[in-house]
C-alpha cells in the first residue's frame, strides 16, 4: 500500500503545486471489502467544494493515463477537505497548530488519563506544551511527544 501511496503522491503534487494547494493527507484503505484513494488537500483560507472536483477530475485522468497502473485494482477515488478537526502527521502540522486548540491521546496515561485537550503553546523536538483548563483554572502540562498515538485540531466549546 506504501507504494500506491508514494506513487499517486508524485502524481497529485504536481497538480496541487499548480494551483498552490498543499497535500495534507492520502490514504489508501480497504473499507467493506472495497478500496477507496483518500486524498486531502488544503491552502491558507481553506479549500473550496469545486476546488475539489477540479483536483479530482485533473487526478483521475492523470491516474488513467499512468502506464503502469499504480492502482490495478477498482477503487473509489474521493478528494476532499481534512476538515477542521484535521489530525496532525508532519512537524509543519504541528509548527501550524502552535496556539490553536487539540486534541491528542497517549499511548501511555498520564495523570490517570490518556486523552487531553488544550491550546498547543509551545512545541520542541522531544514535547509539546498544552495549556488545559481544569475546573476552570488553566495550566501547562508536558507531554513526551513518544508517548503521543495521535493529535488532531479540535473545536473548542
Amino acid at each position: 500500500m506504501s507504494t500506491v501511496v508514494e506513487a499517486v503522491t508524485a502524481i497529485v503534487d504536481p497538480i496541487l503545486a499548480e494551483h498552490q494547494f498543499s497535500l495534507a493527507d492520502l490514504e489508501f484503505v480497504k473499507e467493506g471489502g472495497s478500496w477507496y484513494l483518500r486524498v486531502y488537500i488544503d491552502k491558507p483560507g481553506g479549500i473550496t467544494l469545486n476546488e475539489c472536483v477540479m483536483v479530482s477530475e485533473a487526478l483521475s485522468e492523470k491516474l488513467d493515463q499512468t502506464e503502469p497502473d499504480p492502482i490495478p485494482q477498482a477503487y473509489f477515488l474521493e478528494v476532499s477537505s481534512p476538515g477542521a478537526e484535521r489530525p496532525l502527521k508532519t512537524e509543519v502540522d504541528y509548527q501550524n497548530a502552535v496556539n490553536d486548540y487539540i486534541h491528542i491521546s497517549l499511548f501511555t496515561k498520564l495523570n490517570g488519563k490518556k486523552v487531553f485537550e488544550g491550546t498547543l503553546k509551545a512545541l520542541t523536538e522531544d514535547s509539546l506544551t498544552l495549556e488545559l483548563k481544569d475546573k476552570g483554572r488553566k495550566h501547562t502540562q508536558v507531554f513526551a511527544r513518544p508517548n503521543i498515538a495521535n493529535a488532531r485540531l479540535a473545536i473548542e466549546f
